[in-house]
């Protein structure tokens, strides 16, 4: 088997192949402009390869999802697996000897960065009977090794650059071989730019990067000049893989094509500017609410598993004693006569049958939209109703006002008289404006039940604003009452620690 592949021609057209054994031993560092056609340099690589070496790419883009058709590469969606997934999958990469695209697409770019960061370390960190020759190329590598921190989280840029470093510095004993592709080298950290012994520069306009191609081809800055005049998909070769001398290489045809959309013109469409306009403001409204709508109270949570069923009642006796017992209470209101005659209270029905504030209090947070309304109107509308019926709520002001509605939109009444109490002494402490959201995730942890998710929490935090409810959740998180672990493709595990006593109490009953 030939271990020379052919990636095109010089101006004399002559055929530039690429040692693939000397590849796998001394790197390679691709560069040029956006547009020079780095990407398709590094498929013409990979498909010149494809079946001699184990490749695993790593694309920030979801370029190079097509060679899965032709090549049979396995595409990982970064997006789709947990960290702890995603370093497993590593593993079993390079203990199966896959080739693989791991494509980053779908994610955030500091997810991005930590996810290839996980992914490089533990395709690193294989053990030594797994270390077996892998090409590993790493697409705008100066996302992963930036020269500078800019906006990246400190530890989120120790990770990348030590998984970067690592792979070009200490890959090749474990048999990795790093080839890099980058912008601009003043981007790229010079750890691993300076690890490549083989480089392919293609077109670039910045004198200084101009300079250190040039000094990395060994031409003089007269010289330098031939950088700036490259034609897409024209580069500059050298090195022990590639040639002693700088070659100038036309990059050969390549079977695949990317997802990315071309930069051709193509025909606009034939619509003329009244019909466009329908077209673009055509139930602008109706969908620009779309992600705002603001949904009525959900239905209560479906029963638990068997052994939780005894900790679940569908009316729980008050939160505490509210109403005084020298008050005269009117029955409920579907048992009363019409309102043109007044009936009098009737001595012989209980507490528990009786309307109470509770019910009130229900009945509010029943009614649609309630959650976004401001605290004081919901006062306001409370003592009205309990006027109405007749119930006595002088004892209730504002504050408890407020803790009653969040318990009871939070879904603290349906649990058990007991479980109740033990999660009422855990929320004691927690201030009004966040209590329904924290309520409802103590529930479901208590429950063993899926955690509210995004638009919920928003529902019981009264807010239609995503940014919001990151706040929110930040804001518990820093206060030691949740725990949030974020996942690569934008979903949140979150556990509510202090919890094991209740769970077990309420398992017991």
């Amino acid at each position: 088997m030939s271990a020379h592949i052919d990636i095109g021609q010089d101006p004399g057209r002559q055929t530039v192949a690429i040692d693939l054994e000397e590849l796998l031993a001394t790197r390679l560092l691709v560069q040029g402009n956006s547009g020079s056609g780095k990407s398709h340099l590094l498929r013409r690589l990979l498909e010149e390869c494809a079946g001699q070496v184990q490749q695993v790419v790593i694309d920030p883009e979801g370029d190079f999802v097509t060679l899965a058709d032709a090549f049979g590469h396995v595409v990982i969606d970064g997006a789709a697996y947990s960290a702890r997934e995603i370093e497993e999958l590593a593993a079993r990469v390079r203990q199966h000897r896959a080739s693989v695209v791991l494509t980053l697409d779908e994610l955030e770019v500091e997810q991005q960065i930590r996810c290839a960061a996980l992914f490089l370390t533990a395709l690193f960190d294989a053990p030594r009977e797994h270390w077996y020759p892998a090409l590993v190329v790493v697409d705008e590598a100066q996302m992963f090794a930036p020269a500078a921190a800019g906006e990246m989280n400190d530890d989120t840029r120790r990770l990348t650059l030590s998984a970067m470093t690592n792979l070009m510095c200490r890959g090749r004993k474990r048999g990795l071989a790093g080839i890099v592709a980058t912008q601009r080298l003043a981007k790229l950290a010079k750890n691993v730019a300076a690890e490549a012994s083989n480089f392919l520069m293609g077109r670039t306009f910045l004198d200084i990067d101009m300079q250190r191609a040039a000094d990395l081809l060994g031409m003089d800055r007269r010289q330098a000049e031939r950088i700036r005049d490259l034609q897409r998909g024209q580069f500059l070769g050298l090195g022990p893989a590639i040639s002693r001398r700088p070659v100038a290489v036309n990059v050969g045809p390549v079977r695949t094509g990317g997802r990315s959309g071309g930069g051709g013109l193509m025909p606009l469409p034939e619509a003329d500017g009244d019909a466009m306009e329908a077209l673009l403001t055509d139930r602008l409204a109706e969908a620009a609410t779309d992600t705002v709508i603001r949904r009525p109270a959900p239905p209560p949570p479906p029963r638990p598993a068997a052994d939780l069923e005894n900790a679940m009642r569908t009316a729980p006796p008050p939160l505490a004693p509210t109403i005084r017992e020298d008050v005269p209470l009117k029955p409920k209101p579907d048992t009363q006569p019409p309102a043109s005659v007044p009936a009098p209270p009737d001595p012989a029905v209980s507490d528990n049958e009786a309307g109470s504030v509770e019910d009130v209090v229900r009945a509010l947070a029943a009614s649609e939209g309630a959650t976004f309304r401001p605290a004081t109107s919901l006062f306001r509308d409370f003592a009205i109703r309990c006027r109405q019926q007749g119930i006595a709520s002088a004892q209730v002001d504002l504050p408890r006002f407020r803790r009653l509605f969040a318990c009871e939109i939070g879904g603290l009444t349906q649990l058990a008289p007991s479980v109740r109490s033990q999660i009422e002494g855990l929320i004691a402490g927690v201030d009004d404006d966040v209590l329904a959201p924290y309520v409802a995730m103590v529930i479901a942890e208590v429950l063993n039940a899926p955690m509210p998710d995004e638009e919920e929490l928003a529902r019981l935090y009264g807010s239609s604003s995503p940014s919001r409810i990151r706040r929110l959740l930040d804001h518990l998180e820093r206060s030691g009452l949740i725990v949030v672990r974020e996942e690569f493709g934008g979903g949140r595990i979150i556990t509510v620690p202090g919890l094991p006593e209740i769970t077990t109490a309420t398992k017991a009953a």
